[in-house]
C-alpha cells in the first residue's frame, strides 16, 4: 500500500488552487492558522466590492475545508531557529514575517510546505522542506 504524503498549503496554493495540477499535491492537505488569518484581512485590502466579495469566498471556503494548525508552543519555539537560519542565508526577515510563522508551523509539524512562492522559503535548510507547485 502507498505511504499517504501529508503537507501544508501555502496562500500560493489556496489562492491559485484551480490552476494547481492536482497530481503535484498531497493526499491529505493543512493550512496553517496565520495562513488563515492573512485570508481573513484579504477582503479588507480588496480595492473594489467584486474582488472583496472573492476574497471572502476564499475566506469561507479555507475556513469550511480545513482545521488550521496552530501557532503553538512548538512552532514559537522553532520559529527562533527560523527566524536565525535566515538571518544567516544573509536574507532580511522583515518583508513577509508571516513566512516566518509559517516555517516556523511546518517545521514543528514535520511537513513539506506546497507553494507556488518557493523564493519566500529560501535559506531554511533542513528546518523546512518544500515543494514547488
Amino acid at each position: 500500500m502507498a505511504e499517504t504524503i501529508r503537507g501544508l498549503l501555502d496562500t500560493s496554493v489556496l489562492i491559485g488552487l484551480d490552476s494547481v495540477d492536482g497530481d503535484a499535491l498531497p493526499d491529505v492537505s493543512a493550512i496553517a492558522a496565520v495562513r488563515l488569518a492573512e485570508l481573513a484581512a484579504a477582503p479588507h485590502a480588496a480595492r473594489d466590492e467584486t474582488e472583496r466579495a472573492l476574497r471572502q469566498d476564499q475566506l469561507q471556503w479555507a475556513v469550511a475545508t480545513w482545521d488550521p494548525l496552530p501557532f503553538d508552543e512548538e512552532a514559537a519555539r522553532t520559529y527562533g531557529r527560523v527566524f536565525a537560519a535566515v538571518r544567516a542565508a544573509g536574507r532580511s526577515t522583515r518583508p513577509r514575517p508571516a513566512d516566518l510563522l509559517i516555517a516556523s508551523t511546518v517545521a514543528a509539524n514535520d511537513l513539506p510546505l506546497y507553494t507556488r512562492n518557493p523564493d519566500g522559503f529560501v535559506g531554511l535548510g533542513d528546518l523546512a522542506t518544500g515543494k514547488t507547485v
